[in-house]
């Protein structure tokens, strides 16, 4: 059988599937370690990742893996002050978790430090104990918290970074400067800001950081959607591409809005259309890998990846309800039992999500997904990743989202219909993880995001109560369930991709 990695420069190798990283904390790090064990690549997510971080220390860190991984950390006072400042021994008991500050173009050191020392513990724990290769996933969208998480996972080794949502055009630069130890400076989005106006820059120094070997810069994946997206990014980003991941609108979580005049069905759904089908000839002829994303749940469907010119597939549904997932078990079981029913549904929403993309959701009772759980929620912006910055009237850079209280929203110049059938994606998911705030009212609920291929999990289960990173692969890769998920799969290869990723992105041991 064929390896199911091929060479990329000295130390690195190209992955034939990837694991999407998904959600807060749906990708942790024993879902990504699970992945890259089987000789695949392991994504954590770094979305909200300082947040998971201090929920967890205050949850009591029972097995001790955060703390063991802090212990790691090469600046120790960092770690000793996050420690100080929340880490429970005997945990919550199950009363509110202590907050952290809402991000903004006002973040002091602390938070950077925070995000920093989050993304290392992550990928530490995602990268120990094998020699696998472990990528992290950041929404573009997310905008202030990024070069800290970057630079973090760079500090702790991580091999690949993807980014979606949006169009991460800095990226590229904004790593080649944090491996060189350069300070980075970004320009804030600022929605309705004039010419004239003074656009704050986010400002990040790793020389602050007591690191005596440079970081190695990882590759950089944009998740894309069409042929000209993944163009311009090729030649126009301001340093090395080295592969895409192109998402289909089956893809769960955020999708890519439909081409031209949008149009929905009867119960909402935006409609893709002809236009929304990437030109796959046109991206081999980037001459850069890629790897098709949406729907690729069978093993059939990963051989038709191949034969279309892609180097492997990335897979997030059938990996977000397996064991190694970080959803939490109740809700994890309740997921698998509606599949296991045939009762499966799945919403691609235009109005879940504040950030304007479409936004996948599953109907899961006890969820955001039931009308009345939503209802009965009351509305409330504590955590604040997806919040836009705006240009006050009167002068300054103020922070909404459409799923903060109508009220608030509307004083801060925004439109009330933007805020109908907005959820809280950050309290949602959060609590998908079991890290949901508690409040007066009880616990905040969860919201699952799925692709389409939901019902694709049945397969997994096939007669069992469960299954595990290791059986995707497996399935993914033609093999039986319980066969080695190891070298498992035929795969064509590209010698003109690999020589020119070779090229554009050399890599020493």
């Amino acid at each position: 059988m064929r390896s199911t990695t091929r060479t990329l420069g000295a130390d690195a190798t190209l992955p034939l599937l990837i694991q999407g990283g998904m959600g807060v904390a749906v990708s942790n790090h024993r879902l990504a370690r699970a992945v890259a064990m089987t000789g695949h690549l392991g994504v954590v997510s770094g979305t909200a990742i300082d947040l998971v971080l201090v929920r967890r220390l205050q949850d009591g860190d029972p097995d001790g893996e955060m703390r063991n991984a802090m212990a790691q950390f090469p600046v120790p006072a960092i770690a000793e002050q996050v420690l100080q400042r929340y880490f429970l021994p005997d945990g919550r008991r199950e009363r509110p978790y202590r907050s952290i500050s809402m991000h903004s173009h006002r973040d002091k050191h602390v938070s950077q430090d925070l995000l920093v020392l989050a993304a290392f513990v992550e990928v530490t724990l995602a990268k120990r104990g094998h020699d696998g290769q472990i990528g992290i996933n950041l929404l573009t969208k997310v905008q202030i918290p990024t070069v800290p998480t970057l630079f973090g996972a760079m500090l702790a080794g991580v091999d690949y970074v993807l980014m979606g949502a949006g169009i991460p055009r800095e990226v590229p630069g904004i790593l080649d400067r944090l491996a060189a130890m350069q300070a980075v400076e970004t320009r804030l989005d600022v929605t309705g800001a004039a010419a004239a106006d003074i656009i704050p820059h986010l400002r990040f120094d790793p020389n602050r950081f007591d690191v005596s070997t440079a970081p190695r810069r990882p590759a950089f994946l944009p998740i894309v959607s069409s042929q000209t997206l993944a163009t311009v990014l090729a030649r126009k980003a301001n340093g090395s591409v080295e592969g895409f991941i192109v998402e289909a609108p089956t893809a769960g979580g955020h999708n890519a809005p439909p081409r031209g005049t949008p149009t929905y069905d009867a119960i909402g759904q935006p409609l893709y259309g002809e236009r929304d089908h990437v030109d796959l000839a046109a991206m081999r002829a980037l001459g850069l890998p890629f790897w098709l994303a949406g729907g690729r749940d069978t093993p059939e469907r990963v051989r038709d990846a191949f034969a279309d010119g892609a180097t492997g597939v990335q897979v997030g549904t059938l990996f977000a309800f397996c064991r190694e997932s970080g959803i939490a078990p109740a809700l994890r079981r309740a997921v698998l039992d509606t599949v296991e029913s045939g009762r499966e549904f799945v919403l691609t929403s235009s109005r879940a999500s504040s950030t304007g993309y479409p936004f996948k959701v599953a109907s899961v009772p006890g969820t955001l997904s039931e009308e009345g759980v939503y209802a009965a929620r009351t509305r409330v912006c504590d955590l604040g990743y997806l919040r836009e910055a705006y240009s006050k009237p009167g002068g300054g850079i103020g922070y909404r989202c459409p799923g903060e209280p109508v009220d608030d929203y509307v004083a801060k110049g925004g439109d009330a219909s933007a805020t109908a059938g907005r959820l809280c994606l950050c309290n949602g998911l959060a609590a998908t993880v079991g890290l949901g705030q508690v409040r007066v009212a009880g616990a905040e609920p969860g919201v699952i995001t799925s692709g389409d291929g939901l019902g694709a999990v049945r397969t997994m289960l096939n007669d069992h109560d469960d299954y595990s990173a290791a059986d995707v692969v497996t399935h993914l890769m033609g093999g039986a369930r319980g066969a080695s998920a190891t070298n498992c799969g035929p795969h064509p290869g590209s010698s003109k991709q690999q020589s020119r990723l070779e090229k554009a992105h050399p890599r020493s041991a």
